[in-house]
């Protein structure tokens, strides 16, 4: 008797089973949508978040923030599900948005458009270079431990900036230390130890929608507290104010050329290798490699995935780009692009909720980036730093993102590093041309205050 496969399951839909291929992936209509909701709730936090860090920025208004948060989350989550036919959810970029908000506005002076002209120019740089196939070369040229090292440093300056907004840390004055822990003397400080009870509370107990339900239930022991207040002049319309408020030529007027480069060049390494860590998580969850460990559409979800950090950015709410919070969905079951749909749809209809993003105190968020703080530091597992050739650049590049507020410093420095230690064990060999280049560049970048000075001379 010879052995036949099995052949899934037909399912309702019709059309829909045929465009995102229900069947063929043994998923079903209902599955898509249940998968769709799950990763909705679990990553609708970043409504409310996005405005909060954000908000840090002169006259940044946090409920237009949300309603555009919420309006580019769901077009381009849906236009994921639509063209590359994954079940991977798109929003702003926990990370980049700090780095936005405290690095390049409030620590390098770019103005607000300024810094949201740097995410359009890399998220353009990332599309070139998906169209022309860099991004295999790039891959190749920096080593795994700088990678991982790249998303741990991230996930520490987040969780830095979760304290500081919480009010647990601040800069002292007159002290000898540049920062301090400050003991909880305040109502907002108990808020935010509150907050970060409850959210670690039920993230642990794996409660749906966990994230978001932490930070309504933060924000009301705020506003009982009186840490937190209702606008008298609350509106419940809606505002897209922040589409278009970009500016592409600040960062060079501010920074000077090469500086500017750089900057661009290491918001680009951090989108691009987010984006290429999510997707194969994502898709090995969900069984859409192929026996060598290719993904299936990757080009196509690459190149969506750079379209969200450049439309992010012209929509003045950071870069967007593909969420690890997609692996709920496929948990529950999504295996297509219709799960991707669903939820792009939900935060389509989220935008009418996202004036509430004006009453979400600071103390009410912090407990959440702390968290996601402490989930994208798990990436250090990976790092062996019993080998000095790996561990101490990615250490530099982990520790020096959230203690100088700048993710281009961390990753240069972690370049450099991994490149004169190669260099000094003999290995220069071992060093790929690009980080070569890149190298180079950082140092130019690093000692432009004395090529400056000596050029004046």
């Amino acid at each position: 008797m010879t052995a036949t496969r099995e052949q899934p399951k037909a399912v309702a839909g019709g059309g829909l089973d045929s465009y995102f291929r229900i069947g063929e992936r043994g998923s079903s209509v209902g599955t898509e949508i249940r998968a769709g909701a799950t990763t909705f709730l679990v990553m609708a936090y970043i409504i409310f978040v996005n405005p909060g860090i954000l908000g840090n920025m002169p006259g940044a208004d946090p409920a237009a923030i949300g309603a555009a948060t919420a309006l580019v989350a769901g077009l381009l989550t849906i236009l994921m599900g639509v063209v590359a036919n994954v079940p991977i959810a798109m929003a702003a970029g926990l990370g980049i948005n700090a780095a936005v908000a405290f690095g390049l506005v409030l620590g390098q002076g770019l103005t607000p458009e300024g810094a949201m002209g740097v995410i359009v120019l890399e998220g353009l740089v990332v599309a070139l270079l998906v169209l022309v196939g860099l991004r295999q070369a790039i891959m190749t040229a920096v080593p795994m431990a700088l990678k991982r090292a790249i998303g741990v440093g991230i996930g520490l300056f987040i969780l830095f900036i979760g304290f500081v907004n919480g009010g647990l840390i601040g800069v002292p004055e007159g002290a000898a230390v540049p920062v301090e822990f400050i003991y909880p003397n305040s109502a907002g400080a108990w808020v935010t130890i509150i907050g970060l009870a409850i959210t670690v509370t039920l993230y642990a107990l794996r409660v749906p929608g966990s994230l978001i339900i932490s930070i309504l239930l933060t924000t009301l022991v705020a506003l009982l507290w009186g840490v937190a207040a209702i606008p008298d002049t609350f509106s419940v319309v809606p505002s897209f104010s922040t589409l278009g408020a970009f500016d592409l030529g600040n960062v060079f007027t501010q920074l000077g050329l090469v500086a500017a480069l750089l900057t661009i060049f290491s918001f680009m390494l951090t989108d691009f290798f987010d984006t290429m860590g999510t997707a194969t998580a994502i898709a090995e969850q969900a069984d859409l490699v192929d026996e060598r460990g290719n993904i299936d559409n990757i080009g196509r979800v690459l190149f969506v995935d750079s379209l969200g950090a450049a439309a992010g950015g012209a929509a003045g709410i950071s870069s967007n780009t593909s969420y690890i919070e997609s692996s709920a969905g496929v948990a529950e079951g999504g295996r297509t692009g219709l799960t991707s749909v669903v939820v792009g749809v939900l935060f389509l209809l989220a935008i009418f909720v996202s004036p509430l993003a004006g009453i979400i105190p600071p103390q009410a968020t912090a407990p959440v980036l702390i968290l996601v703080g402490f989930l994208m530091a798990g990436l250090i597992k990976g790092i062996d730093f019993a080998d000095i050739e790996e561990g101490f650049p990615a250490l530099l590049t982990m520790v020096l993102m959230p203690l100088t507020f700048s993710i281009t410093v961390g990753i240069g420095t972690g370049f450099v590093m991994y490149t004169l230690i190669k260099v000094v064990k003999g290995k220069a060999s071992e060093v790929h041309p690009l980080m070569w280049v890149v190298t180079i560049a950082f140092l130019i970048f690093f000692g432009q205050a004395v090529l400056g000075q000596a050029i004046s001379a």
